[in-house]
C-alpha cells in the first residue's frame, strides 16, 4: 500500500487530468471532489476515479475544454450546462448560483444538462450547509437497473442526496444510492477479482450473481428489490427530475462509465437549495433539529448521518490516505 498526503494526493490527481486534457479549473475542481471521497473512505468515488475520467477525457466522451455556462434563469429556476465536460465545474456554478438565489427568494432549482459523472453527490451540498440552508440533490447515471418488474438495464442507480444544516454542530449529510449498493463497489470488487454478496446484481441473463464482473455486464437490483418495487419507482422519480426537465440524457441513452469507448453521457443532476429564514423561521428550523436530534440519540448505536465520513475525514488530513500500490503507479503514469 502506498501512503499520501492529501496535499500530494491532489497534486497527483490534478496533474492526471491536465496531462489527460482538462483545463485548469475543471481538473482542480475534480481532483479536490475525488481526493476529498478518497479521505471519507469512499474509494469507489475516490482516487480511482482518476484513471477512469481520465480516458474519458482522451477518448473524447468528455470534454476538457468545456467551460460551464448558466443557459437559463427565470426566477427561483436556472439551468446550467455543463457542455459535456467533467460534472464538477457545473456542479460548482450551480450550487454558489442556487444559494445566492435561494438567499433572494427563499429556493432555488438548480439543473445541470449534458453533465458527466458527479461524484459523491452530498459533498456538493457542503456549500449549501454552510450557507445555513438546507440542500437537496439528484444525480442519474448509465443504465444499471431494470425498471419495476422489467429485466433491462434503464435507470442509473440514481443517488439521492440531503444536507440540514445544524446550530453549533455538523450538519446531517445523507447520501444514498437507489440501487442495492453503489456501482463503483461492484467495480472495485471486480478490479479485485471478488465475488460479491447475493441481492446486489443480475448477469446479462437476468440471473442473480456473486461475480463482479458478470455483474458490471449485467444490471444492479434496486433498493428493496427482492421485496418491492419502491426503489426502482425512486429512481423512476430522480431520472424524471433530472432529464425531463433539464434536457439530460436518459441512463439508457448513455454509454457505461466503465468502458474506455462510448459516447458522452450528457447526464442530469439537480439540487434544490431551501432557506429556512423564508418558511417557519431559522429559530423553528433549528429546534425542531435539535429535538429530533436528541431524540434520535437517546438510543445507544444511533450514528447521525455523515459523521462517519466526517470524522474519517478529518483523520485523513493530519494522516494522510493509503491506496493500493497498483492505483499509486497509475497515478504517477498519468501525472508525468
Amino acid at each position: 500500500m502506498a501512503h499520501l498526503s492529501i496535499a500530494e494526493a491532489t497534486r497527483l490527481a490534478t496533474l492526471a487530468l491536465r496531462q489527460a486534457g482538462a483545463g485548469e479549473v475543471m481538473a482542480a475542481s475534480t481532483a479536490r471532489a475525488l481526493v476529498r471521497a478518497e479521505a471519507q473512505g469512499l474509494a469507489s468515488h475516490g482516487l480511482s476515479r482518476v484513471p477512469q475520467y481520465a480516458t474519458h477525457l482522451r477518448n473524447g466522451r468528455a470534454d476538457g475544454r468545456a467551460q460551464a455556462v448558466i443557459t437559463r434563469h427565470k426566477g427561483a429556476a436556472l439551468l446550467v450546462d455543463a457542455k459535456q465536460g467533467l460534472a464538477f465545474p457545473a456542479c460548482d456554478l450551480a450550487i454558489s448560483t442556487a444559494i445566492t438565489t435561494a438567499q433572494a427568494l427563499g429556493v432555488c432549482f438548480a439543473g445541470i444538462t449534458n453533465s458527466h459523472h458527479c461524484g459523491v453527490l452530498v459533498d456538493h451540498l457542503r456549500a449549501v450547509a454552510e450557507a445555513g440552508m438546507v440542500g437537496l440533490g439528484f444525480a442519474n447515471s448509465p443504465a444499471a437497473m431494470p425498471a419495476a418488474g422489467g429485466k433491462h438495464p434503464i435507470f442509473g442507480t440514481n443517488p439521492v442526496a440531503a444536507a440540514f444544516p445544524r446550530r453549533d454542530a455538523a450538519p446531517l449529510m445523507i447520501d444514498l444510492s437507489l440501487s442495492e449498493v453503489a456501482r463503483g463497489k461492484v467495480m472495485l470488487a471486480a478490479k479485485e477479482g471478488r465475488p460479491i454478496p447475493l441481492g446486489w446484481a443480475l448477469d446479462s441473463q437476468g440471473q442473480p450473481t456473486t461475480d463482479a464482473k458478470a455483474a458490471l455486464t449485467g444490471s444492479m437490483l434496486p433498493v428493496g428489490a427482492v421485496s418491492s418495487p419502491k426503489g426502482a419507482m425512486l429512481a423512476l422519480i430522480v431520472e424524471l427530475l433530472v432529464t425531463a426537465l433539464v434536457g439530460a440524457q436518459f441512463g439508457f441513452e448513455a454509454s457505461s462509465f466503465f468502458v474506455d469507448e462510448g459516447n458522452a453521457p450528457r447526464l442530469g443532476q439537480a439540487f434544490i437549495v431551501i432557506d429556512p429564514g423564508a418558511l417557519a423561521g431559522r429559530d423553528v428550523y433549528e429546534e425542531r433539529m435539535e429535538t429530533l436530534v436528541s431524540e434520535m440519540l437517546l438510543d445507544d448505536g444511533v450514528r447521525l448521518a455523515g459523521a462517519r465520513r466526517t470524522s474519517l475525514e478529518q483523520q485523513a488530513m493530519h494522516s494522510g490516505l493509503t491506496i493500493p500500490d497498483a492505483l499509486k503507479h497509475q497515478l504517477d503514469l498519468l501525472a508525468a
